[in-house]
C-alpha cells in the first residue's frame, strides 16, 4: 500500500501564495508519477499539475505561470507552489500517485486539503 499525506492548505486573499506538500510512504516503488488535482464544489475533479512518468511536468492552462510543481525524490514528496491565487482556485486539492502499469492496482489519492481564496 501507499499512503499519501498532504499539508499546506488554508485560506488566503486573492494574490496570495500557498505551498502544498504531499509525502508518500509505504510501497513507493510502485509509483509511476505524482501530481495534484483539485475539485471545486459542484465541479468534477481536474488536473492541476503533475509529473509525467518520464519526469516532465504538465499543467492545467488555468494555472500555468502561477503554479509550480516540484519534488524531492529522496523524501518521496511533491510540492505545489501556488502564487497569485485567484478565487477560482478555491477547491479541495488532492495529491495523486499513479501506479506503474505492471502493478495491477488502482492509483492512490490523498485525503485532500482545502484551499480557499477569498477577500
Amino acid at each position: 500500500q501507499v499512503r499519501l499525506v498532504e499539508s499546506g492548505g488554508g485560506s488566503v486573499q486573492p494574490g496570495g501564495s500557498l505551498r502544498l506538500s504531499c509525502a508518500a510512504s509505504g510501497r513507493t516503488f510502485i509509483i509511476n508519477a505524482m501530481g495534484w488535482y483539485r475539485q471545486a464544489p459542484g465541479k468534477e475533479r481536474e488536473l492541476v499539475a503533475t509529473f509525467t512518468p518520464r519526469g516532465s511536468t504538465d499543467y492545467a492552462d488555468s494555472v500555468k505561470g502561477r503554479f509550480t510543481i516540484s519534488r524531492d525524490k529522496v523524501k518521496n514528496t511533491v510540492y505545489l507552489q501556488m502564487n497569485n491565487l485567484k478565487p477560482e482556485d478555491t477547491a479541495v486539492y488532492y495529491c495523486h500517485a499513479e501506479v506503474r502499469p505492471d502493478v495491477l492496482q488502482d492509483d492512490y489519492w490523498g485525503q485532500g486539503t482545502q484551499v480557499t481564496v477569498s477577500s
